[in-house]
């Protein structure tokens, strides 16, 4: 009865933070280098940013009409196992136990020690032992239970929105880069065109996490009502947030200076506010990109430990155990961090963004694709919301998924086959593990 009460708490008001808290985090600073490095122009730079929120919004809007029809705690993995069986919502559990999870962990940590070796001017050659380091101390924070992270993570919601709102705010009246226009220039030829689309897909990790808002349906009180309004008006506010503050940029300082220039975000900050007031807003930053690790390092060690508990996975056993004290899955925690570990040392930021993008994007076009087949499969399912627009929002959420996808792997051919793989191994595991266990349940029969 406890569980059912918490499982009816959340308001709108809670779900539109949690798209906020989920969305908002460290792409939206640090993926501006790489956003104007693809397209090379300010017009396309703000249009790339546009369609990204847009492809976003779409999305969002399409996998809330699952969300509501199956509102289960677990989210995608319940929405792909009810479509299409129990093996595929082990693979994207798996997925993001092995690549998702620990990638962006890995990638959070990169770009924050990258940042604080920029602040404090520290050795280069220190990147990765500071990385390394503040992966480990995020994990040390959940292992001190949920309660910490969770109120961690209330107050790095806060704080991450206040960096954002200054550069804002003072960056619409002062500084002169390059002249911006928000009207997009032709896509007509071949080489626009390839810019624009490096530039959108670069875009798509700043918007990442809105995958994981339908996970809360279950413990809303009107998700039917609630879950579609937080989606639509927090993707739509993010969207705004974005483009406005990449405008700001863009008039802050010229696009050669912003052009794969990691420390862009810093630098805006020292010409709108001083060197020392740029350095406050920097920390202000490094808060924002500690809060959003601390969020997937809370979200990704329960990934692992729900598929132990089934007895999914190498390792159940060991992998379902619980701090005594805490009650905090720390095996799974110990596992995230250490395949982080080889990642921080193997990739780079945008290298293990673009992977984590690919792979997640696999599995949401599968969602989209979901709205169809339960349409036709299940016409009497209680839908107590359908997403707008039908058949054009998912239609255009599946071009869109589509378009990444095979984007990536034009471009980035083994990136893309090296996350295919991975989620490849996980179907002879699936099947082992299935075998074992039928297994043992004869074994228990018999006696």
């Amino acid at each position: 009865m406890e569980e059912e009460k918490l499982k009816k708490e959340i308001t709108l008001l809670g779900a539109f933070s949690t798209v906020m808290g989920t969305v908002i985090g460290a792409g939206v600073f640090f993926k501006v280098a790489t956003v104007t490095k693809e397209s090379g122009s300010a017009r396309i730079t703000l249009l790339a940013w546009l369609v990204g929120g847009l492809l976003t919004l779409c999305a969002g809007l399409t996998s809330a009409e699952l969300a509501t029809a199956i509102p289960k705690t677990g989210g995608a993995v319940k929405y792909i196992e009810y479509t299409y069986g129990k093996l595929w919502g082990f693979l994207l559990g798996w997925a993001q136990m092995l690549i998702y999870f620990p990638a962006n962990i890995a990638a959070l940590s990169i770009i924050f020690s990258t940042q604080l070796i920029n602040l404090f001017h520290l050795k280069v050659s220190l990147l990765v032992p500071i990385a390394m380091i503040v992966g480990f101390s995020v994990t040390g924070i959940n292992l001190l239970g949920t309660k910490v992270a969770s109120r961690f993570q209330s107050v790095s919601l806060v704080l991450k929105l206040i960096p954002i709102l200054l550069i804002i705010a003072v960056g619409l009246f002062k500084g002169s880069g390059e002249t911006v226009s928000f009207i997009p220039s032709t896509l007509s030829n071949h080489s626009t065109f390839s810019r624009f689309s490096g530039a959108l897909f670069a875009t798509l990790f700043a918007y990442d996490g809105w995958l994981g808002v339908g996970a809360v349906a279950g413990e809303m009180k009107r998700p039917e009502k609630d879950l579609p309004k937080a989606i639509f008006l927090g993707l739509l506010f993010i969207t705004v947030v974005y483009v406005v503050i990449n405008y700001v940029f863009l008039k802050t300082l010229p696009i050669e200076a912003l052009s794969g220039n990691e420390n862009a975000a810093s630098n805006v900050a020292n010409v709108l506010f001083g060197e020392v007031g740029g350095k406050i807003v920097t920390l202000g930053i490094l808060l924002s990109v500690y809060g959003a690790l601390n969020g997937y390092t809370m979200t990704g060690i329960r990934v692992p430990y729900a598929l132990a508990k089934e007895n999914l996975i190498p390792g159940s056993q060991w992998l379902s155990r619980l701090s005594k004290r805490t009650k905090v899955p720390y095996m799974t925690a110990l596992v995230q961090i250490s395949i982080a570990f080889i990642m921080i040392n193997l990739g780079s930021f945008d290298l293990l963004t673009d992977m984590l993008i690919f792979v997640i994007w696999l599995f949401s076009v599968m969602i989209f694709f979901a709205v169809f087949i339960l349409r036709k499969r299940e016409p009497e399912l209680n839908r107590p919301y359908k997403v707008p627009f039908y058949p054009l929002i998912p239609i255009l959420a599946i071009l869109g998924g589509i378009f990444i996808l095979s984007v990536t792997l034009l471009t980035q051919t083994k990136l893309a086959l090296t996350g295919i793989l991975i989620t490849a191994i996980g179907i002879p595991v699936f099947y082992i593990q299935k075998n074992i266990l039928l297994e043992e349940n004869k074994k228990t029969s018999l006696k």
